[in-house]
């Protein structure tokens, strides 16, 4: 099959030759004001934020016991459940007629805004009036790996592009020696959903989540091995280099385009990844500010690794803290003993992650995005007739919140029932936080698509609107 052939059956082809493509903008790390040239397709309005930082809270944090006060729980904690709640439902672990489980937290509002917060998050408390909290969050998805690969991908089942991949696929880098998408990961495990949740899917692999550690070394498989200078080093990605040009003219795989720039990104972070990663330089304030303890793996030293990669224009970075499945088996995943424990791990540093970017003046251009994948439900688990109280998965309705980037500080968007089970004002899906998150880059949601299998994808699929009470 000839060349012309090949520019006939993908239209990528001719993009990235042409050097108007977005990704191929990306692989070749094209001048700032020529990719951002290229994407006026799909570009809306000048952007508030220019990066984005996502807190994900895998294993879904108790809405009702962080964010969502409900006396009336508190009102009929230990009676059994009403028959209508329990009707057509499908639980993950819950059997015959659980029990009313109230908070055992205490709430208060604070700020001028007046926002609701429990106890067990006195530091962001402090910064209420800095966030947008969005109290009406649903999704369709009970079980935490689909519920996960979900919310990072728009869609239930591996194979999609994640959040982070679009961004990148269309709106690029503005570091040529950093990934455009940065993983970091702190708690007892992985996230269930695994790394489809930073996977790129049909897109081209550039565009995929690059795993960084704060302990250890930073990037697994980077360092030359014993014997290897740089210098031969160079000389041998040059050679490779030349293969692959040669061999990309004949097939026009853009794979190829990728697998060059990801040799030469991985040459460049050599020297720009020890750098980042050392935050021992950081001001004592700082530390005590995030709680960070530099050479220790944990969620505080990853929100200022964040604060230091958006520093240095990495457009998405995500960190996943797991532990946050309370269904009250035994201590260790109790309400009363295992959540006021994540909570001191990351109430503190999620804090000072809003106030460090707002005193560096960059709180306005970066968008901060935390939260789980589901609630949990306004009943005690009891499974196996556990002493501990818990709380099963519940996708009807949950919390996050949002802080910079464009957003409506200040205010708390939608509302539950009074029993936190059903949302009863402004419902906001997964896909509708995608769209909105798009558009506060300036992207418009239904234009940014990519062209797999004879059909034009998006990060929304057919779904998504922009919450406009979110929108400042």
């Amino acid at each position: 099959m000839n060349e012309d052939k090949l520019r006939a059956i993908t239209r990528r082809y001719f993009f990235e030759r042409a050097g108007f493509g977005v990704g191929g903008a990306a692989l070749l790390n094209l001048l700032e004001g020529e990719s951002r040239a290229s994407s006026a397709q799909y570009l809306t309005r000048p952007a508030k934020a220019k990066n984005i930082i996502y807190l994900f809270m895998a294993g879904a944090p108790s809405h009702m016991d962080l964010f969502d006060d409900k006396p009336k729980l508190r009102e009929l904690d230990g009676q059994i459940c009403p028959p209508e709640l329990l009707q057509g439902e499908r639980f993950a672990f819950i059997e015959g007629a659980p029990t009313i489980l109230g908070s055992p937290y205490t709430f208060d509002r604070y700020g001028q805004s007046g926002t609701e917060l429990s106890e067990l998050l006195p530091h962001l408390a402090e910064v209420v009036d800095d966030i947008a909290v969005v109290k009406s969050m649903h999704t369709g998805q009970f079980n935490h790996a689909p519920a996960q690969i979900f919310m990072n991908t728009g869609h239930q089942i591996v194979g999609r592009p994640s959040m982070g991949s679009w961004l990148t696929y269309g709106l690029g880098s503005e570091n040529e020696d950093l990934p455009g998408f940065v993983v970091l990961l702190s708690g007892e495990s992985d996230p269930d959903g695994g790394k489809s949740c930073w996977g790129s899917g049909f897109l081209p692999t550039i565009h995929q989540g690059v795993e960084f550690r704060s302990q250890g070394a930073p990037v697994l498989y980077l360092e030359n091995p014993d014997g290897v200078s740089a210098e031969s080093r160079r000389a041998s990605l040059d050679t490779i280099g030349e293969l692959n040009a040669e061999r990309a003219k004949v097939v026009g795989d853009p794979e190829i385009d990728t697998r060059i720039a990801s040799y030469e990104l991985a040459y460049r972070m050599q020297t720009s990844v020890p750098e980042l990663m050392d935050i021992s330089n950081e001001p004592e304030s700082v530390h005590s500010a995030y709680g960070t303890e530099p050479g220790q793996a944990s969620f505080a030293n990853n929100c200022l690794l964040a604060r230091r990669l958006v520093e240095r224009g990495v457009r998405f970075v995500q960190l996943y803290h797991w532990g946050w499945d309370h269904h009250g088996t035994s201590s260790v995943d109790d309400i009363a003993t295992a959540l006021p424990a994540l909570c001191e791990q990351t109430d503190r540093a999620s804090a000072a992650l809003v106030k460090d970017l707002k005193e560096r003046g960059m709180l306005d251009e970066t968008l901060i995005v935390w939260g789980g994948e589901f609630g949990r439900t306004a009943m005690n688990e009891g499974r196996n007739n556990s002493k501990f109280i818990g709380r099963d998965h519940h996708p009807r309705a949950f919390t996050m919140w949002l802080a910079g980037g464009g957003v409506t500080p200040g205010i708390t968007v939608g509302r539950t029932d009074e029993l936190g089970y059903n949302i009863v004002e402004d419902p906001v899906d997964v896909h509708d936080l995608h769209a909105t998150a798009l558009h506060l880059l300036g992207v418009d949601h239904e234009r940014l698509t990519y062209r797999f299998q004879g059909r034009d994808f998006r990060l929304t699929d057919v779904y998504g609107k922009v919450v406009s009470k979110l929108v400042g």
